[in-house]
């Protein structure tokens, strides 16, 4: 069976989800194509979409706030003008550029692991240029504005059946929602204990472990948050994941050798083992980011979320928070707090991994790939 994987760059996730995707698909002897759409139809778009995303995130963040907002309550999107909207009218004039790739190709089915990616497939299937069964998977807890407008994408994966009823309410029928959850790599679900996690580290495993991750570009203060923590007054280690933030991995090598308090500091660039990090971890201090979030519920991971990215991250601590399986830093609730309500209160420990184990969706990789090597019979 052929399967055409499509993405966008915008952030690791939607990537990392298409990789995994092929791989499990690889793994059962099917012939998945994994295609990033705007390199193909057009590198100027790739990199605009790519650089105005990290871009608006983090310099512009009210800005984009405002504009995802105005989209949920279908307004004009960041990407719009007054009836005018520009990824609708790039992937329209991609489609026939595009009908190359699934004429050359033929796919048997189609997953569109980007909303951008899924609106082309739409355009084309409104069009008849696609006769394929297409899967769209959105890689957040939330519904992004976008995806209600891709009426003939015949299915969508959601990250939860709790998200359900908000679909529903937004237009979506709910014979088309597959609430497998957000795909993530099979090496999450593999059992590593604690005390093999930390000799592979080469950590004290029998010290508590915080992990401490900000994305792949490493925008969280991971400077300001670790001087915070040296204030909780207990003894743990922290392993602090910089992404490709290369400065601030320099910064926090420095600061690893100026540190003398309870707390021991160990920096990474960026890593290829986060699995192995997780199983050595007692908690994990993150972007609410929808793939580290499905990473750490597979992992059992207690969670303590920072900086979210104003829009789909927002929206994504408003579930896991009022879900009771991860608490958020503010400015009236510091990451010091944060660490110390949840090390010195063992019953809510406990309790918030119960919750996160009758949450997480840790086979939605296999889940998918079972379901779309099924497509045809359903």
């Amino acid at each position: 069976m052929k399967v055409l994987i499509l993405s966008v760059t915008a952030g690791f996730g939607h990537h990392a989800t298409a990789r995994a995707v092929s791989d499990m698909l690889l793994a059962k002897g099917a012939e998945p194509l994994t295609m990033d759409i705007y390199k193909y139809i057009n590198r100027a778009v790739q990199h605009t979409i790519d650089k105005g995303y990290l871009f608006s995130s983090k310099h512009t963040p009210e800005l984009y706030r405002l504009c995802y907002a105005l989209a949920e309550n279908h307004g004009q999107s960041y990407f719009s003008i007054p009836k005018l909207n520009i990824i609708n009218i790039v992937n329209a004039l991609g489609t026939t550029k595009f009908e190359r790739v699934i004429s050359d190709f033929a796919p048997d089915a189609i997953i569109c692991t980007h909303v951008f990616a899924a609106q082309l497939i739409n355009e084309m299937k409104k069009h008849q240029m696609v006769t394929a069964p297409a899967v769209g998977i959105v890689t957040d807890y939330t519904m992004h504005p976008y995806w209600e407008d891709v009426p003939y994408i015949e299915y969508i994966v959601t990250a939860s059946e709790l998200l359900n009823h908000r679909a529903v309410k937004r237009g979506i029928a709910a014979h088309r929602l597959l609430p497998f959850g957000i795909p993530i790599h099979p090496k999450f679900n593999t059992v590593i204990s604690r005390e093999d996690a930390c000799a592979k580290l080469g950590i004290d495993s029998k010290r508590p472990t915080v992990l401490m991750m900000g994305g792949s570009m490493g925008y969280s203060n991971n400077k300001r948050l670790i001087s915070q923590l040296q204030s909780v007054g207990l003894p743990f280690q922290l392993l602090a994941v910089c992404g490709n933030n290369k400065k601030q991995y320099q910064q926090l090598l420095a600061m690893e050798a100026s540190i003398n308090g309870p707390c021991t500091l160990h920096p990474y660039g960026f890593v290829n083992n986060v699995e192995v990090m997780m199983s050595a971890a007692d908690c994990i201090i993150t972007k609410p980011g929808g793939l580290t979030v499905s990473e750490a519920l597979a992992k059992n991971l207690p969670m303590i979320l920072v900086d979210p990215i104003p829009g789909h991250e927002e929206r994504n601590v408003e579930f896991l928070v009022n879900n009771g399986i991860a608490s958020l830093v503010t400015k009236t609730f510091p990451i010091d707090e944060a660490v110390y309500h949840l090390f010195t209160n063992p019953v809510r420990l406990q309790t918030v991994r119960e919750t996160m184990r009758a949450i997480s969706h840790p086979n939605a990789t296999e889940q998918l790939a079972d379901f779309v090597l099924a497509i045809d019979q359903i």
